[in-house]
């Protein structure tokens, strides 16, 4: 069996190396020549595979059967900070129970729950709603005079109100939103963490990240007694009055549904819409043709993913032995799905480093593959698309006016500064 070399292994479990990008790319790359499975074996760490390749990472997740995602941590977590977790949640290693921490039989019924909402003819009803609310952003950032922080200004902030005036939250309870979902996913990031970013033990980062759920908690709690009491058309009714199997759902299952939504539900179209708009101010000349071509949208929002793949790994545990790409992988294995690593795959990708809007076909795996697939995938794109068409028709030209920064976090980051210059039509 490969082991993975101590500084490779270390680097991929690196918050500050998915902040430097190049760092954690460079490490990939070398795994998917020399170790494309193989052991990381980390001091504080129960050893864990590194799944690099796209056709790897593909055959895991057809095989939900075989590799769970509920059996252990979801995601990659020190021995201490799995034992502190169970030690609190009754002996789940799950601080959350979502449709992420789920396998059969409940991962398809509680999905069942929401799924109407998100599926492309029940979001396109929505489309006036959203394109009214993208215009809003632009004519915000048309007024700033020439500059503004896209990120900070328009990326963090369009799909955040998208998605919570689905759920039922009121506009003023956004910014709780967002700085929440940033202290869940940023609690490594000294701009972002509740901790201040300074290196932490395993106690304090379980407490910090135990202490962001207990507030959505608290948060969602209420609204759930409230749409129990008086329902309306938004999922957090469904959530507050819906059944699995004819019960309604428990309170750890229904907290930590409206959790994945108020988070996952828009950080991760949050960081791939600045990712997008950092590189195209990079490279103008495929801003020009996108606006002299705005079929090319589609293109834009599919190569922009692949880019940016805001999820960086989920964790899969083998219920049996198994062969994957001719290593044995024993029962209880823990293995690390390397979405980024899958995105930039030679044997996929021609020229995987390079950022072109023009890409075809563009099979990247940024939102999953098979049953447990991005349940926001359409409205994610829908968002994108109409963002980007509204953008387009306005702003004329762009270019960075500072140095993008990204999130320190190996879970879930992207970037958290981009500063442009851009001229009006």
């Amino acid at each position: 069996m490969t082991a993975i070399p101590d500084e490779i292994a270390r680097t991929i479990i690196d918050p500050f190396a998915y902040a430097d990008g190049d760092r954690v790319d460079e490490a990939f790359t070398w795994l998917r020549r020399e170790a494309p499975l193989a052991q990381a074996r980390i001091d504080g760490f129960d050893p864990f595979w590194v799944v690099t390749r796209h056709a790897d990472i593909k055959e895991v997740e057809r095989q939900n059967d075989l590799f769970h995602n509920g059996d252990r941590s979801t995601v990659l977590t020190t021995i201490e900070g799995d034992r502190m977790v169970r030690e609190m949640m009754g002996g789940s290693p799950h601080l959350v129970r979502a449709l992420v921490q789920m396998d059969a039989p409940d991962h398809i019924p509680y999905r069942r729950l929401t799924q109407g909402a998100f599926l492309p003819q029940n979001l396109r009803r929505l489309e006036g709603r959203i394109r009214e609310i993208a215009r809003g952003f632009i004519d915000r950032m048309a007024a700033q005079g020439g500059t503004c922080d896209f990120a900070r200004d328009v990326a963090f902030l369009y799909p955040l109100h998208v998605v919570m005036e689905l759920i039922g939250v009121p506009e003023s309870d956004e910014p709780r939103m967002l700085k929440l979902t940033q202290e869940l996913f940023g609690s490594a990031d000294p701009d972002l963490s509740r901790t201040g970013g300074r290196p932490v033990s395993d106690r304090e980062g379980v407490d910090s990240i135990q202490s962001v759920v207990m507030d959505f908690m608290t948060y969602f709690n209420a609204m759930t007694e409230d749409r129990r009491a008086n329902p309306r058309e938004d999922l957090a009714s469904l959530i507050a009055n819906g059944t699995v199997n004819g019960q309604p759902l428990g309170h750890l299952e229904a907290m930590s549904y409206y959790i994945i939504a108020a988070t996952a539900g828009h950080d991760t179209t949050s960081s791939t819409t600045a990712g997008a708009l950092w590189a195209l101010a990079e490279r103008p000349d495929q801003y020009a043709r996108l606006q002299a071509d705005p079929s090319l949208i589609g293109g834009l929002i599919e190569e922009s993913i692949r880019w940016v793949t805001p999820v960086k790994h989920f964790m899969r545990t083998a219920t049996e032995d198994a062969e994957l790409a001719g290593q044995k992988i024993a029962k209880g294995d823990w293995m690390m799905l390397s979405y980024p690593s899958g995105n930039r795959d030679e044997a996929v990708f021609d020229d995987p480093f390079e950022f072109r809007i023009d890409r075809s076909p563009n099979r990247h795996i940024a939102f999953g593959y098979g049953a447990h697939v991005c349940l926001g995938q359409h409205l994610a794109r829908l968002e994108m698309r109409i963002l980007w068409e509204e953008l387009l028709q306005r702003v004329a030209s762009i270019e960075l006016d500072g140095e993008p920064k990204r999130m320190a976090a190996a879970f879930v980051c992207g970037p958290k500064s981009v500063p442009v210059r851009f001229k009006l039509h």
